[in-house]
């Protein structure tokens, strides 16, 4: 059996010359990949295909609301690069491109694929930019999401600071058998927005900041059969990423009860509804600060019915949206969206090209 299956890979190339007609009729380029992967057990992509197939992997993602901008990708084909150095910088530069001054861009960073006997880089971080969680007598400062990759750089020699917002070094493992690199963030790579309220001036003495560019670092790119075990990507945030999940859940930053207690509320029954109260002034607080800072940020209301735009769209072309209803419909005030009154086409866990959970070593 060789090592990139020929039926995934002709199925993509036939789509491809579907949805591409300047590129002509597949049956040239299906002979040539059936030759390629016969003869090496694997293919290469061409630029157009790899670009083509990255911007599918975003329109296939069932737990994604803002697919409407799944054509707007930018695709960095590195597959040239597979040394943890390179791999590193690339990094760093994707930040820079997709933070881009607070306008910002959707990026997809291709590096190189598995092949045959030649397992590519992983980067161990979730995402791209994350802060770490130090655990200091029993409790965590900072991040808990963070906590384990924090403690696993430090073993590799990473000098923290234990500050609450601190971002992690980036961690990249060349061979499974090999030990990690880790390299800090450059400033310049790290685009944060300080939190404040409209009406509340005491919220900024609360030091929240988050960082701009959601960038998943940690997740296998199939396109065709070929995998791209490191391929970060990013969006822009939904502000109840941040507010509603990131800084208020409570294995997270868990702060919807120092927010209570600022804005007086009774916390001593839950029918006071005062952790709901302080959830919409911690939404409130992060869109209002990503605005003032200029930073691209989309509120729960305007991104549902765009998303409802794009499944409109793709129905007219004749094509199934699958959709996770439970990642679609936002965490806050789910029930005034449009996406919550509706059911969706079912995920195929089959699709491709996709965004996959990235398998061990």
């Amino acid at each position: 059996m060789p090592f990139t299956d020929p039926d995934r890979a002709a199925e993509f190339i036939r789509q491809f010359h579907r949805e591409q007609p300047a590129a002509g009729t597949p049956e040239s380029r299906l002979r040539a990949v059936r030759e390629e992967i016969g003869r090496t057990g694997s293919y290469r992509h061409t630029p157009a295909e790899l670009a083509y197939g990255a911007k599918l992997a975003w329109r296939n993602a069932a737990r994604c609301i803002g697919r409407l901008y799944w054509r707007s990708l930018v695709v960095r084909d590195l597959r040239h690069l597979s040394a943890a150095d390179d791999i590193a910088a690339e990094c760093f530069e994707h930040l820079r491109l997709a933070g881009n001054g607070g306008r910002i861009r959707p990026v997809v960073s291709v590096f190189a694929p598995d092949l045959p006997g030649r397992p590519a880089a992983r980067i161990l971080n979730q995402q791209l930019v994350r802060y770490a969680g130090h655990r200091v007598d029993g409790a965590v400062i900072g991040d808990p999401a963070g906590a384990a990759l924090a403690a696993r750089a430090r073993e590799l020699g990473w000098k923290c600071a234990e500050d609450r917002f601190e971002p992690l070094p980036l961690l990249i493992q060349e061979r499974p058998d090999e030990r990690p690199h880790w390299y800090g963030l450059p400033d310049d790579t790290t685009l944060e927005v300080p939190l404040s309220h409209p009406d509340h001036a005491w919220f900024a003495e609360l030091g929240l900041r988050w960082y701009a560019v959601p960038a998943i670092s940690d997740m296998t790119l199939e396109i065709g059969g070929v995998r791209y075990p490191t391929a970060p990507f990013n969006g822009w945030y939904l502000g109840t990423e941040i507010g509603a999940r990131n800084l208020a859940d409570a294995d997270r930053y868990d702060m919807l009860g120092t927010v209570a207690e600022r804005l007086g509320l009774d916390t001593s029954s839950d029918r006071t509804l005062w952790r709901d109260r302080a959830l919409v002034e911690l939404n409130l607080a992060v869109l209002h600060s990503f605005q003032e800072a200029g930073v691209t940020v989309a509120d729960h209301h305007t991104e549902s019915e765009r998303f409802l735009r794009h499944v409109a769209q793709e129905q007219r072309l004749g094509r199934p949206t699958p959709a996770e209803w439970s990642w679609i419909v936002p965490p806050v005030s789910g029930g005034l969206t449009p996406v919550y009154h509706r059911y969706y086409d079912p995920v195929d866990p089959e699709q491709r090209p996709a965004f996959l959970a990235r398998e061990p070593w």
